[in-house]
Order: C-alpha cells, then sequence, then structure tokens
C-alpha cells in the first residue's frame, strides 16, 4: 500500500468538534452550471460531505444562489424582464442541476429570500452599531440623464493599452488588463449613453487594514494545514498589506442599507452573499441555526474555488470577527481552475460543457463526470478536461476495472450458484493475502478524505477493483468449478465480500452507481466503518441479476462532442472578427503599375520537402506556360484547383522557391479562421484577362 506520509494536520482538529458545517461557493444567478463549477467547488465538497455522513458524523451542507450585483441588472436590461425574473430563472436551472448530479446539500436556498433579507441586515446593522466601519466620500461617475451613479459595468469606453472600444469601467475583455472607470477615454454610459460626470457619494467601509495582525496569526502561523494555493493567496495579499474596502454600493437591486441617509444604496455583493451560508441554515433551522453558527464544538469548511480564496479566508473572517459572535473557517479546501481541451472555460464565449446539456447528450452518466472530474481535480494547480480523456477514464478504467471486476463476480454467482452467495470455506493463504490488503485500503482512502485530496482517495478506491480483478484472475474459478467446486465458493464468496466493499467505498465519489450495486446486492443500509470487513454479505444472500454499472462510450460520441465545441469556438470567431485596418494610402498611379491577370490551372503539385508549398502551372493566354510557386498547400489539395481560373500577379520580378522560379503571385482572401480563399472571377473569362 503506498504511504503518502503524515501530512493530515486535519485528523487533529477532528477530535475538537462535535459537528461540521460545509458550506459550498454560492453560484451566480446569471447562468447556468459547467463543468469547472462541479469540479472547483462542488463535486469535492459532495464527496466531503457523503464521507462524513457515512461515518455517522453531525454534518450540515449548505448553499443557495448568489442573486444580487451587477452583471444581473445588466442581463436583465438586455432582455428587457426584471433582475428578479433573470434570478428566478436561473435559480432553477441551477438547483435542478445539482440535484441531477447528486450534489446532496441539506438546503439550497437564495440571497433573494425574506431570510436572507433580514440576516443581512441585521448582520450589517450590528457592525455598524459597533463602530466597526468608516464612512467615506469620493467622486463616482454619475449619468444625469439617467439620474444614477454608474457601477464599472455600466460604464463602456476605450481602453487605453489595446484601444478597443468597447472596454467596460473594470476590465478590457479584448486585451484582459484590469481597468477603473477614470481610465476608459470617452467614457459613456452603458445605460443612456450619455457621457457621465463625476459626483460625490458617502460608502461604508470596512476597514480591513485594522484586522491585518489578528489574520496575519490566525492564518500564517495558526493554519498552515491550509492547501499551499490557499495559504501562499493569502499571505499574498497580507504581505500587500489590506485596505478598507466598501460594503455598500449605490445601485437599486440588492439588500436596501438599513441606515438612515443610506436612500438608494444597496448591500455590495461581496458583504451580501457569505452572509446567505448563515441565512441559510437559518432558514433551514430557524430554532438551532446558532448552534451550527457560534459554538466552538462546530468546525466550519469552506469549499471554494481559487478567485473566491481572498473573500473567505480575509474579507469573511473579518466580519464574523468584527461582528463577534461567529465561530470562523477551520478550513478552506480551495481548488484551482479546470481548463477545457487546452483552453480556458469561457460563459461569455460559450466554451463550456454544461451540466444540462451533458445530460440531454449522455443520460444517465452522472457518475462518469464525476469520476473523471474527480480524477482531474485542479486540487493543487490548474487541469484540463478533453473529451478523449473522458472516454478513455470511462472505458479504461470504470467499465475494464470497476464494472468489470463487479460483472465476472455477480455473473458467475448467479451461473454457478443461482446468485445465492455461496459459503465460505477454508481460506487459503493467497485468500489471506488478499483480504488482508483490502482491508488496508480502507484507511488509507479516509486519510486521504480528511486531507481533502479526493483525487488520491478515488484513486485508493479503485484499487478495490484492481485488487479484486487480479484475485479472480489468478485463482481462475471458471477452471476450478468442475475439479474443485468447493474452493469455487471460497473464492467466489471473498469476491462478493469485495464487491459489497465497493459500494461503500465509492459511495461519496459515485452515488448512483453504488446505488445499482447495492441494489443489485441486497445491500440495505451502508456504514463506512465496516468498510474492509469480509461479512457485509451473509451466506445463503439471493443476489438480484447482475447489470452492467458501466458501458462503453464510443467514438462517434465523443466526436460529437469535440465538434460541438469546434462549432461553437467557430461562432465566436465568426462574431468577434474585425477586419485588418486598412494599410496607409497609395497613390492611383502605384496601383496602375500592378498587372494582375487571370489565368487557368493546368497542372498542380506539392514542393517536395515544403509543407506549405504548391507549384501550379498557369495559362495564361500568352501560349507559354507560367509556373507559380504559392503558399497554399496547408488549405488545398492540389487537385482541387486544376482547371480553376485564378487571378495572379504577372509582372513580379521572378524569385526562386525552394529551387523553383516562381512568376507571380496567386491571389487569395484570408477568412475570419485564417483559412486562405482564393480568389477567382464570378463569370468565366479568358485567360489573360486583365484585373483592374
Amino acid at each position: 500500500m503506498r504511504n503518502f506520509g503524515p501530512q493530515n494536520e486535519t485528523q487533529q482538529h477532528m477530535k475538537e468538534f462535535k459537528r461540521t458545517l460545509v458550506t459550498a461557493a454560492l453560484p451566480y444567478a446569471n447562468g447556468g452550471v459547467h463543468i469547472g463549477h462541479l469540479a472547483g467547488v462542488y463535486v469535492p465538497a459532495d464527496i466531503y460531505v457523503r464521507y462524513l455522513r457515512l461515518k455517522n458524523r453531525p454534518v450540515l451542507f449548505v448553499c443557495g444562489s448568489d442573486e444580487h450585483g451587477v452583471p444581473i441588472t445588466i442581463r436583465a436590461r438586455k432582455e428587457g424582464i426584471t433582475p428578479q425574473q433573470v434570478v428566478d430563472r436561473y435559480h432553477g436551472i441551477i438547483k435542478q442541476s445539482f440535484s441531477d448530479f447528486g450534489i446532496s446539500f441539506d438546503i439550497y436556498s437564495r440571497t433573494t429570500s425574506d431570510t436572507h433579507r433580514q440576516t443581512a441586515s441585521e448582520f450589517f446593522k450590528t457592525l455598524y452599531e459597533k463602530g466597526a466601519f468608516i464612512e467615506k466620500e469620493s467622486e463616482q461617475l454619475y449619468d444625469e440623464e439617467a439620474k444614477t451613479f454608474l457601477a464599472d459595468r455600466y460604464i463602456t469606453g476605450e481602453c487605453p493599452h489595446c484601444h478597443n472600444p468597447k472596454a467596460y469601467g473594470d476590465q478590457c475583455e479584448k486585451c484582459g488588463r484590469d481597468l477603473s472607470p477614470t481610465e476608459l477615454i470617452n467614457p459613456k454610459s452603458a445605460i443612456s449613453g450619455s457621457a457621465p460626470v463625476m459626483k460625490k457619494t458617502k460608502h461604508w467601509y470596512l476597514p480591513l487594514d485594522k484586522h491585518q495582525e489578528w489574520l496575519a496569526k490566525w492564518i500564517l502561523e495558526d493554519h498552515k494545514e491550509w492547501r499551499p494555493n490557499v495559504y501562499g493567496q493569502c499571505k499574498s495579499w497580507l504581505d500587500m498589506d489590506l485596505k478598507p474596502r466598501a460594503v455598500t454600493r449605490d445601485l437599486d437591486w440588492g439588500i436596501p442599507v438599513p441606515v438612515e441617509g443610506a436612500e438608494g444604496k444597496v448591500l455590495y455583493v461581496w458583504f451580501d452573499a457569505p452572509i446567505g451560508y448563515i441565512s441559510n441554515t437559518r432558514e433551514l433551522l430557524p430554532d438551532t441555526w446558532q448552534t451550527w453558527w457560534k459554538s466552538d464544538d462546530t468546525r466550519l469548511v469552506h469549499f471554494i474555488g481559487k478567485d473566491n480564496i481572498v473573500f473567505h479566508c480575509i474579507v469573511f473572517p473579518a466580519m464574523l470577527k468584527a461582528e463577534g459572535s461567529y465561530i470562523l473557517p477551520d478550513n478552506v479546501p480551495s481548488n484551482e481552475f479546470l481548463n477545457l481541451e487546452d483552453d480556458k472555460i469561457s460563459t461569455s464565449r460559450n466554451w463550456a460543457v454544461w451540466l444540462d446539456e451533458y445530460l440531454r447528450d449522455l443520460p444517465g452518466k452522472q457518475d462518469v463526470l464525476r469520476y473523471v472530474l474527480t480524477a482531474n481535480a485542479p486540487e493543487t494547480k490548474d487541469n484540463n478536461f478533453t473529451w478523449r480523456d473522458f472516454q478513455a477514464r470511462n472505458n479504461n478504467e470504470l467499465v475494464a476495472v470497476y464494472g468489470n471486476f463487479v460483472n465476472r463476480a455477480l455473473v458467475l454467482t448467479h451461473k454457478y450458484y443461482n446468485g445465492i452467495v455461496p459459503a465460505c470455506g477454508q481460506l487459503s493463504e493467497s485468500d489471506q493475502s488478499v483480504v488482508e490488503e483490502f482491508k488496508g485500503v480502507k484507511n488509507e482512502v479516509e486519510r486521504l478524505l480528511e486531507a481533502f485530496r479526493f483525487r488520491d482517495a478515488q484513486k485508493e478506491a479503485m484499487n478495490l477493483a484492481r485488487i479484486g480483478n487480479k484475485y479472480l484472475a489468478d485463482s481462475e474459478p471458471w477452471k476450478l468449478i468442475k475439479t474443485d467446486p468447493e474452493r469455487v465458493k471460497t473464492i467466489l464468496h471473498i469476491s462478493l465480500q469485495l464487491v459489497a466493499n465497493l459500494a461503500i467505498a465509492f459511495e461519496p465519489f459515485l452515488p448512483f452507481s453504488s446505488q445499482k450495486l447495492r441494489n443489485m446486492l441486497g445491500m440495505n443500509t451502508v456504514e463506512w466503518d465496516r468498510l474492509g470487513s469480509t461479512d457485509l454479505l451473509t451466506e445463503g444472500a439471493q443476489l438480484q441479476p447482475a447489470e452492467l454499472l458501466f458501458e462503453k462510450i464510443e467514438d462517434s460520441v465523443v466526436e460529437a462532442q469535440v465538434q460541438k465545441l469546434l462549432d461553437t469556438k467557430k461562432a465566436n470567431e465568426e462574431a468577434n472578427y474585425k477586419p485588418a485596418e486598412v494599410k496607409p494610402e497609395v497613390a492611383f498611379e502605384d496601383f496602375e503599375k500592378l498587372d494582375i491577370r487571370t489565368g487557368i490551372v493546368t497542372a498542380c503539385e506539392k514542393v517536395k520537402k515544403a509543407d506549405k508549398l504548391l507549384c501550379f502551372t498557369i495559362d495564361d493566354g500568352t501560349g507559354t506556360p507560367r509556373t507559380i510557386v504559392s503558399g497554399i498547400a496547408q488549405h488545398y489539395k492540389p487537385e482541387d484547383l486544376v482547371g480553376t481560373t485564378v487571378c495572379f500577379v504577372a509582372n513580379f520580378a521572378p524569385r526562386k522557391l525552394k529551387g523553383i522560379e516562381s512568376q507571380g503571385m496567386i491571389l487569395s482572401a484570408v477568412n475570419f479562421d485564417g483559412q486562405l480563399t482564393v480568389i477567382t472571377p464570378q463569370r468565366p473569362v479568358k485567360p489573360g484577362s486583365q484585373v483592374g
């Protein structure tokens, strides 16, 4: 058994806590859920919670939709509907996607609920009355026509760096630079189109600088067990010194600031959203919610993506500390980002695998995706999802290893013993060795799960199936059935116990297939502490008919998914295509110097040792064949151009390419996707006709 060393400091914490409160980052209700969300936050969180439940530890799993903020108001304005209608739509889509993939929240609520409005308002008031905020007056851009202050995303203009004319006030999506609205050239309001003016406004700020000292000790000294990416990002922010952060903004969509003189202001979404963890718990457990948030014997664990590290490790803890009665997070196991086919997942470019679309195309394969995303989990660095890897892991691991062992053990039992669990005889030395080996897997899987190393834990769980396959292959019961049937009973008894262990080991990772397997085995309950046992199935128990847990995924299925992405990329390129800038003016007399003519391609072949070059023989009407070498071999097959009338520059000075004298240049156009298209006349013309 592999030994990963004494890394799991989290096990020291477990002795101190009676219960665990697990939160998963609130998804923004401005779109659906894609595989990056699942891999980064929700599958790892669900694995951990399912494991704790199997251990019979008190655990609460809380999440909900984040429904305030400027992007939602922008979408509503574009669609001509209200922000509430936007969030109602996406809250339903998101909630259904999580349910479809077995993300087992105890509650999935939302930040537009009455409970949340009340909780967020009370939280702000408490901090306000304690003097935890500072008030600052500043100048911000204001739309005099719409009579409203403008959020950064409501301001557009020319990027000062790349001169993209449609940059936003917070970022240029063309060059990726972070911006401030005042940097934009010729800024305009996205609401009215008018030029905004600077106007004074007052806001409340959380002075993070006053929390710097205790945050540095709490994170850098007391939580060295946090993942390196989390610890490192926190240290970077602390090293730069923290600054006050606005907790209110001028907007009409959000939780109204509950103090006098704050009309037209709402709680900033970054302040409002994490309070959603508290309000959702309160909604679920109105009488006992404080036990989960204010008792020192509760362990709080936040599952998030790396873009939320600062908010959950620095900002939200500062808010909780300032309030004074809440516990702080004990661990924040944040993942990095998952890329898709070697490109960053982007909702704006539709470069994503959406969960609802996945299930339409691959119905019933939730566990396959859960398995692949866990196997490729970006736990310490960005990782990549490809459809070919998805297919390979399904076919070579789930089907060929896990599914194969389960199917062989059950099919043989039905074939030889009518599906009844046979009695176990005297164990041989090899039997004992196998039993001890799979007993040891439990401790390793458990240790890795406690350390939030889900990728390695799943890999160890799969080792149970590998052990089983090797055991059956080595013992060959299909040969022994004629010569030693009693020995076969023992072999299949042990194999079936190992199959039952797989149903427990994979329950956190693959809940749908684990349930299916338990149904075949007649296992009504599962407990983690029984993992490694050899008496999970009793002698004489009747098994249900064997069914395939997983099925092979064919090339055509994967090719269709790859093509869908290629079509998306092409559509994006078409939508974003802009012609190259016009070159500097030239005199008409200079253009007249060019002699552009038509000619018929009579022969065409590839140039040896030159991947890009084709050699053309052209009938230019003079009676003497003309040779032209052109770099378009990656865009055309030679035979496709024979007989085609092309346009070419006839009066270029000859030059040699790969030893061939080229007597001109064939004209072509470059498409948005880089493809070249040879320019041809629309109507038949004689060779040698002039173009001009």
